[in-house]
């Protein structure tokens, strides 16, 4: 499994919320690309960048912070938040984003999802599901929809979307594990796609945990784990988690 250390940014710091809470944040790096040389110091061969002041605004608002960590880092930087047009994809594609992700528009806008998947290459394009008490989140999960996250996948599944993220909300930063279950049912919800997973990840043995649960239950399509606040927070290094996760 693939580890992606997540750089949140937000007022220009790297940050983290608490269940998505931007009144929750804790500043972790005054500098979102010293986070990111940071991890890639530390042997991290990818980066999850999200732009929360984008996500809030509905356009991008950090592509300089996006190209100068993709310029730098010298390893592939996925990058979401705010991606609701197209000439913003094709902005964070140009900045240097090896994926883009969306989310929002995956319910606001699946015709979007649609003409950037036809004009991508393949696996240059993930959708996000964040998902709160079961529903979907958008506009920078400041908003929950009535959609069902069964629904959105299978939406997503029939527009040619192969790569997903699913993020739990509710355990965003609490550091209290993946639910077994969930993780089962999310992944295989992918089809013949990847999904990697977020929220909740706070030590060693969470990491093991989804490991053995990928190799047990045979789910070949469980790609990969987002961690932020547990690297931030020293719970672990960038080395034991890729060791941790084999």
């Amino acid at each position: 499994m693939k580890l992606y250390p997540a750089i949140d940014i937000l007022g220009g710091n790297a940050v983290r919320l608490l269940k998505g809470d931007f009144d929750a944040s804790t500043v972790y790096e005054s500098d979102p690309l010293a986070a990111a040389m940071a991890w890639v110091a530390a042997g991290a061969d990818r980066l999850h960048v999200v732009d929360l002041d984008g996500a809030k605004q509905g356009r991008p608002v950090n592509i300089e912070h996006l190209r100068r960590i993709a310029a730098e880092s010298g390893v592939p930087v996925q990058f979401g938040g705010g991606l609701r047009r197209a000439a913003a994809v094709s902005q964070a594609l140009e900045a240097g984003a090896s994926r883009v992700i969306l989310g929002t528009a995956a319910l606001t806008d699946p015709d979007l999802v649609s003409q950037v998947m036809a004009g991508a290459d393949p696996g240059q394009v993930a959708v996000a599901i964040d998902v709160r008490e079961g529903r979907v989140a958008t506009h920078g999960w400041l908003q929950t929809s009535d959609t069902r996250a069964r629904e959105t996948f299978a939406a997503m599944r029939e527009r040619g979307v192969r790569d997903f993220i699913f993020t739990n909300i509710d355990h965003d930063g609490m550091l209290d594990g993946a639910n077994r279950e969930e993780v089962v049912w999310a992944a295989r919800q992918a089809g013949e796609g990847t999904l990697i997973f977020s929220g909740g990840i706070g030590s060693l043995e969470h990491l093991r945990e989804l490991a053995r649960l990928k190799a047990e239950e045979g789910l070949d399509r469980l790609d990969g784990v987002i961690v932020g606040k547990a690297l931030y927070e020293r719970k672990f290094t960038v080395a034991e988690a890729l060791a941790a996760l084999g």
